[in-house]
């Protein structure tokens, strides 16, 4: 199950605070015994890039062996 302060990447592109498939964020918040959950990205200063609120489908843990990437936002 995922927990507040869990890794998470994003499963769908969310263009509108471009973000893409992916992308990696950390949940704030759990709804609903993890029907949704609150996820904060941000970029390579900490400044926070968006702040959603996404349904269950739309993240996955972070799985052992994944690694990180950088890239700018368009």
């Amino acid at each position: 199950m995922i927990t507040e302060h869990s890794v998470v990447v994003l499963s769908n592109d969310h263009l509108d605070y471009g973000l893409h498939a992916g992308d990696v964020g950390a949940v704030v918040h759990v709804y609903g015994e993890g029907k949704a959950y609150e996820v904060e990205f941000v970029d390579g200063d900490g400044t926070t890039i968006a702040l959603l609120t996404l349904e269950s489908s739309d993240v996955r843990p972070i799985e052992t062996g994944e690694l990180l990437d950088a890239r700018h936002r368009a």
